[in-house]
């Protein structure tokens, strides 16, 4: 196998498969980008564009898979409190 093909192939996709299934996260993971971009310069603009995006990008990369769709934890949140 080549280095072109060996991946495609482990997930079971020809190379020009994986070329459109990439291609087709590239759009909208560059316009997620570009509204983090904005966001961090005016942060009252896209407050949740990047992140709705990233969402539903990994819901369909997981999703397309046939694996459980496991919540991840933020690591921008902290854990819940101990109780008291």
């Amino acid at each position: 196998m080549n280095a072109f093909t060996e991946h495609p192939r482990s997930v079971g996709e020809s190379y020009w498969q994986h070329m459109g299934a990439s291609l087709s996260f590239a759009g909208p993971l560059a316009a997620a980008a570009l509204a983090a971009l904005v966001h961090a310069l005016l942060p009252f603009l896209f407050t949740r564009t990047g992140s709705r995006i990233v969402a539903r990008l990994y819901q369909r990369m997981v999703a397309q898979r046939g694996a459980p769709v496991p919540r991840p934890e933020s690591p921008w949140t902290a854990p819940p409190a101990p109780p008291a």
